[in-house]
């Protein structure tokens, strides 16, 4: 393990659903819970097993760490093993403090011309390179997403780096959809009070044609329909928002049309990827960052992300460094 002077933490919705709800599906927070899994810090002290690292190194966190080498692990999901450690899942702690102790293998140190920010920002960005190789995203794909948050965002950014020729954007807030032209989205449909066969049909007169890949990360019910209208026959329809338990979709509609759908838990094996393309400058993140705090305020930053305001709110835990 390695001790951490944390730096930049992101608020995520899932950080506020627990902090609102107490829940997410499964999960319940039965005890107090630090939130916080968005994060990068520095080293302060190393174990002595670690060789990898060394204090003054600057890492990006990737918060889940398999208890266990189980089956999942062996076939490189580690994502899906039932005993993971997660930062701010219940019962395990998150990261947004002053200090903070993880497992060394999953601390990825950063070049010097990435920033705290960019390395927080990977987590996000691990779930659009997740989902986008789950979809099968390559040369040439024309690609919807539906929902334009942080994740909606990020998969926008990964799709075009991945090779997608056209990517169009589905969300209700206009500046939103301004944030999704700024990362590479090509067309931006502003949804109002469309039905999904609405929006699906709006979708493929952008495109001039219905698009291989539906990204959907919403979990709103409206949009998995319009998501499996949109998607061609034989594409493929990726599930990333979460939702209620229980949805209404045209099945039947998704199966004569052999429509693949697909969900994604997190993501693995992200890390490096992540860190070559931030340090190669073949995608940029930094327009998503809108809000910074400093520990202390951490109330109104939460405060600031319920609200739905900017896109991603930092804390900064370091009270001598509040630089991205």
């Amino acid at each position: 393990e390695v001790l951490l002077r944390m730096h930049s933490v992101g608020i995520c919705g899932s950080d506020v659903h627990y902090w609102q709800h107490g829940q997410i599906g499964d999960f319940v927070v039965k005890a107090p819970m630090v939130l916080g899994h968005e994060a990068s810090g520095t080293v302060i002290k190393v174990g002595a097993g670690v060789t990898h690292l060394q204090p003054g190194d600057r890492v990006a966190i990737e918060p889940g760490v398999p208890r266990e080498i189980d089956e999942y692990c062996k076939v490189g999901r580690y994502n899906l093993s039932p005993s993971i450690f997660f930062c701010a899942t219940p019962p395990d702690d998150g990261n947004l403090c002053r200090f903070y102790k993880h497992s060394a293998s999953f601390c990825y140190k950063l070049p010097d011309n990435v920033t705290f920010e960019e390395g927080a920002l990977i987590e996000p960005l691990s779930v659009g390179i997740h989902a986008c190789r789950r979809a099968g995203v390559t040369l040439g794909s024309k690609v919807f997403v539906s929902g334009s948050g942080p994740i909606g965002l990020v998969n926008v950014i990964v799709a075009k780096m991945m090779g997608a020729a056209v990517v169009v954007v589905t969300d209700l807030s206009a500046s939103r959809l301004q944030k999704a032209k700024e990362v590479g989205a090509d067309n931006i449909i502003q949804v109002t009070k469309e039905t999904p066969q609405e929006v699906a049909s709006k979708v493929k007169s952008l495109l001039g044609c219905m698009p291989d890949i539906t990204v959907e990360c919403t979990g709103v019910e409206a949009c998995i329909q319009a998501g499996i209208y949109a998607t061609r026959s034989g594409g493929t329809l990726v599930l990333v928002g979460l939702g209620p338990e229980m949805v209404t979709l045209p099945i039947v509609n998704a199966a004569v049309r052999e429509v693949d759908i697909k969900g994604i838990f997190r993501y693995c094996n992200t890390w490096p990827m992540a860190i070559a393309l931030l340090a190669s400058k073949r995608v940029n993140v930094k327009p998503l960052v809108t809000h910074r705090f400093p520990l202390e305020k951490a109330l109104e930053a939460f405060e600031t992300t319920k609200r739905g305001e900017g896109i991603k709110v930092m804390l900064k835990c370091d009270p001598n460094d509040h630089n991205p």
